[in-house]
């Protein structure tokens, strides 16, 4: 058994009709399926998360437009292999396929190093990364690719993964394997194919018995026993930061500053780490505490200006102050209600009042002709509708209960009274 390569490998599909997800790139029709069909493929930046099929795109692409297909990851090559990757591919007449895995990971001069060959058209570059490109990738090369979006998997994916994992792995161990329950392995997923694929063959591997059983509880004690098994592929990378950043939202700055020296003892990118620190301090500490955005934001900056190995004091301090701050998500909350009601009411019509009336003729149509101007008031503050008729009176930002909040929703409460009944 143990020769066979590993399911998440073996279910690897052969033709994009098989590929599991992104129906919005791949799909009939869709953007990316048009342009490989048509043998002609741009330079790609494909960005999403681990284990939704970035790789295995990049692989179906270079066996449909049948193109040499080279691979480098960013972990382990430098400017040496790139150049001579770039040699061979000018050998074998310039239309190879470059595939780098982790493109994030590259330095600038590394990056640098690609640039003439993908301008030249020597190389078609196909980089995949689980961070933001605008911010990783130097902007020659990222002007010169398409950025390309894949989302994580939904559950309908991930189970029809499952059914086929099951039946391979039934078919290469002579085993009769029941899924009797899937939350575990879904769960310890978190949407990544392989890791899916990796829990079902290590969980099924575990027995002995011909007939294997699947439950909840036998899928959990043997991730827990196999761990680095399970994780080989160094995906636990992403179960680091997410421990980091819960610790911080849990208000643990124990845990939260052990979580980051895992991350800096691993050699994690600190400008990746500060990166989060700076949405945590709005997401999750907002109002509560607006100093948390400004020391977030001035951590990255002072990371960008002094590098490591110093920058691991500015964000121990930064995490520390960030999980010992008191904690709301009112303001993220706001934003996703506001944006649920302009997606289900459309664009409705700007009241006149507060409407901009810059000609006279707008002035004559009213635009602006209620507008009271709020500094001419008491208290700097005239009663007046702001909202579309419609939704008068709707209710998007609540203050979280804490110091700072608190007075907000005293000062809006004594301005609106009863109107948003804070």
């Amino acid at each position: 058994m143990h020769h066979l390569p590993p399911l998440a490998e073996r279910l690897r599909p052969e033709t994009l009709d098989d590929y599991l997800g992104q129906v919005h790139l791949v799909g009939e029709g869709a953007i990316l399926r048009k342009s490989i069909e048509s043998g002609k493929i741009p330079s790609m930046i494909l960005w999403g998360p681990p284990g939704v099929g970035k790789t295995t795109l990049a692989s179906l692409i270079s066996n449909t437009l049948l193109r040499p297909f080279y691979t480098l990851s960013a972990i382990s090559s430098g400017v040496k292999d790139i150049r001579e990757v770039i040699q061979k591919a000018k050998e074998s007449g310039g239309n190879a396929i470059l595939f780098i895995d982790e493109i994030h990971r590259f330095s600038k001069s590394q990056q640098d190093s690609l640039l003439g060959a993908v301008e030249k058209g020597i190389i078609t570059l196909i980089g995949a990364t689980t961070e933001n490109p605008s911010f990783e990738v130097i902007s020659p090369l990222l002007s010169r690719c398409q950025v390309y979006i894949l989302k994580d998997l939904d559950k309908e994916d991930l189970e029809k993964l499952l059914t086929k994992g099951k039946d391979v792995l039934g078919k290469d161990s002579g085993k009769q394997i029941d899924i009797k329950e899937q939350d575990a392995l879904l769960r310890i997923s978190g949407g990544d194919a392989r890791k899916l694929l990796n829990a079902l063959e290590l969980t099924v591997n575990a027995t002995a018995d011909t007939r294997v059983k699947i439950t909840n509880e036998m899928v959990l004690s043997v991730i827990q026993q196999n761990l680095a098994l399970y994780d080989k592929s160094g995906e636990m990378h992403y179960d680091v930061i997410s421990a980091f950043i819960k610790s911080v939202r849990g208000s643990d700055p124990n845990a939260a500053v052990y979580y980051l020296a895992r991350m800096i003892e691993g050699g994690e990118d600190p400008k990746f780490i500060a990166r989060r620190l700076v949405i945590l301090a709005s997401e999750d500490i907002g109002n509560a505490n607006p100093n948390a955005l400004l020391l977030a934001t001035s951590c990255f900056q002072a990371i960008t200006m002094i590098g490591m190995p110093e920058g691991r004091i500015i964000l121990a301090q930064t995490t520390t102050y960030l999980a010992a701050s008191p904690k709301s998500n009112a303001a993220y909350l706001s934003i996703g209600k506001a944006q649920e009601l302009v997606r289900k009411t459309g664009d409705l019509p700007v009241p006149l009042a507060i409407r901009n009336a810059p000609t006279k003729l707008m002035k004559q149509a009213g635009y602006g002709k209620d507008y009271k101007y709020s500094h001419d008031y008491a208290q700097h503050f005239a009663w007046q509708e702001f909202m579309p008729d419609v939704i008068a009176g709707a209710k998007l930002y609540d203050p979280a209960d804490n110091a700072r909040e608190n007075e907000m929703r005293k000062r809006l409460k004594a301005l609106w009274k009863e109107k948003y009944g804070y």
